[in-house]
């Protein structure tokens, strides 16, 4: 996908397939269909240079598209806001070198500030977002949850209105970091390895400039930024996905895959010349102690006695996440016998699907609960019962029988567990009739 003259005429959303207002996880699951179908790798030899120019395109759409900053670039101005010769704006009036410089900043490989540039610091066109994990039950996620909760965050200073000085003061370049607003750092990547990064300025707070102390505003006394208290509330949808594992370097690979987030937008810290970052919610399940979830399915052990195993039974087995009890009636029905291990499955009982009337299937596994020791000590009873039992298979017949005793205590924890430190050790027949170690001659 060069760019060249024709750059206004690409449709990157119709080279993926989607639409202009399609979410990040179809414009994913657009790019891996078109990636798939397009690689050179699956096509005949004499078709292969006309996939290998559509698999470039592609990757080169999604990596547009799917980077929020700059599809609004794409969004506003089209393939010329990429196009790296100077005239590719035409007489639109925007200044490619700002675009360009935001693309560097967002990590989209753009030109990076030099000496020759425009003073003053680089601004971000939108604040960071807040990250933080929020424990739900399994029974909020199968029920949906509102909550009310209390935030504390900067806001832009309503008396000097985000300048941090007094009316008609005239700010001075900063210090520490020369009026660039950002000083580079050092971070650690790795056992005994640092790498540069920039990062905000502690003195100027990213401004760039700092007033005298006595022209300071006596509200946010020079920060620009004041702290308010505001009432927030998320909703979480019936049948909201959960983030298995909150380790903070996986969750952006774990919440396109299968983890919801709860997004309030434009409510984090706000900083001056910036749009305010979001507040982002991964959800965390909290362990339940009788359910299982797989997608939109649930499964659950259900408990049963050796005589409903074989007999049959009607009864609730089961409290489902509302409160409700779940009734099987299993008659015995032709011999029909319930096995541990076996499954049963309940249709439309599971997880509820998000914006829809529809729910996953429970799975019942059978647990079957045998008596206790000494529950049957008549002779006579227990000849009743062998005799409605089936009777045992053919017996093994060998030439050679062993009567062994046995430990009907055991645990197969101690399975391969036993020390084979002396295996195939010989025994010599005079330390058995206890012949005296000799000392060594010198």
């Amino acid at each position: 996908m060069a760019l060249n003259g024709d750059t206004e005429q690409i449709d990157l959303y119709e080279i993926l397939g989607v639409e202009r207002g399609a979410s990040k996880t179809e414009i994913k699951k657009a790019y891996h269909k078109a990636a798939l179908s397009s690689h050179p790798d699956k096509v005949a030899e004499e078709d292969r240079a006309t996939a290998e120019t559509r698999f470039k395109s592609v990757g080169q759409a999604y990596d547009i598209l799917y980077n929020d900053e700059k599809r609004e670039l794409y969004d506003t101005h089209g393939m010329s806001a990429f196009d790296p010769r100077g005239g590719g704006m035409g007489g639109s009036g925007v200044d490619l070198d700002d675009i360009l410089r935001q693309m560097f900043e967002m990590g989209g490989g753009g030109m990076p500030p030099s000496s020759g540039g425009r003073p003053g610091p680089r601004k971000s066109r939108k604040g960071r977002d807040e990250e933080q994990n929020y424990q739900v039950t399994l029974e909020e996620l199968y029920k949906g949850k509102t909550a009310k909760f209390a935030s504390t965050k900067n806001v832009i200073c309503s008396h000097c209105k985000g300048m941090g000085g007094k009316e008609n003061a005239k700010p001075k370049p900063c210090s520490s970091c020369q009026g660039k607003g950002s000083t580079v750092g050092l971070r650690s990547v790795g056992r005994g390895l640092v790498a540069q990064e920039e990062v905000l300025c502690n003195a100027c707070q990213g401004s760039g400039s700092v007033y005298k102390e006595k022209e300071r505003c006596k509200k946010c006394k020079g920060a620009r930024v004041t702290q308010a208290k505001k009432v927030l509330e998320i909703y979480i949808p019936p049948g909201s996905k959960y983030v298995k594992s909150p380790s903070r370097t996986q969750l952006s690979l774990m919440l396109n895959r299968e983890g919801d987030r709860i997004v309030l937008e434009g409510e984090a810290d706000q900083v001056p010349d910036q749009q305010p970052g979001d507040i982002v919610f991964n959800l965390v399940e909290v362990g339940h102690e009788t359910f299982r979830r797989a997608g939109a399915d649930l499964s659950a052990q259900m408990d049963i006695t050796l005589a409903e195993a074989l007999c049959g039974f009607s009864r609730i087995v089961v409290k489902h996440l509302d409160g409700r009890g779940i009734c099987l009636d299993h008659s015995q029905l032709n011999g029909r016998v319930l096995k541990p291990g076996q499954a049963i499955k309940v249709a439309g009982e599971g997880m509820p699907y998000k914006k829809s009337d529809l729910k996953g299937d429970l799975y019942l596994v059978v647990q079957v609960k045998f008596p206790e020791d000494g529950w049957l000590q008549d002779d006579v009873m227990a000849t009743k019962l062998r005799g409605l039992l089936p009777k045992p298979e053919t017996p093994i017949l060998a030439d050679t029988v062993d009567e062994v005793k046995y430990d009907e205590t055991a645990s197969l924890k101690d399975f391969g567990a036993g020390d084979d430190s002396q295996e195939g050790a010989w025994v010599d027949d005079d330390d058995e009739e206890g012949s005296q170690p000799q000392c060594a001659q010198q």
